[in-house]
């Protein structure tokens, strides 16, 4: 495992329609290549497996979740929130960010939530 100590994480929530995961596969690929091109030192997606819905708050209810979607979470690892800062400029300033065409996304970005976080424990 890596040395987590004093770094930082951007997480991302996101519904993805079920029957597009393939696309969300091969952009969530690029957007690995890209942030990790720029300096991250991780970028981790993962796909839900056992989130129920609760009965106060739960991932299906934070994303609004609809039939026939999932949820997905990933984070990015960074040195530093200085290094997030400057990866994210680099990231956000990319030709092949601002290339992207927002309608073909297989996910609802008015439905995603995420946040940046300093490591306290890695164990």
């Amino acid at each position: 495992m890596s040395d987590y100590t004093g770094k930082y994480v951007d997480g991302f929530v996101l519904p993805v329609a079920a029957s597009r995961l393939e696309d969300y596969k091969r952009i969530s690929e690029e957007m690995a290549r890209l942030w990790k091109e720029h300096g991250a030192l991780e970028y981790v997606e993962c796909i839900a497996d056992d989130v129920k819905p609760g009965k106060v708050t739960s991932f299906p209810q934070a994303v609004d979740l609809k039939p026939g979607e999932i949820v997905a979470f990933s984070w990015v690892l960074y040195r530093s929130r200085e290094h997030r800062d400057e990866v994210m400029a680099k990231v956000m300033d990319d030709p092949r960010m601002k290339g992207m065409d927002k309608n073909a996304m297989p996910v609802d970005g008015m439905r995603m939530f995420w946040g940046g976080f300093k490591v306290l424990l890695a164990a």
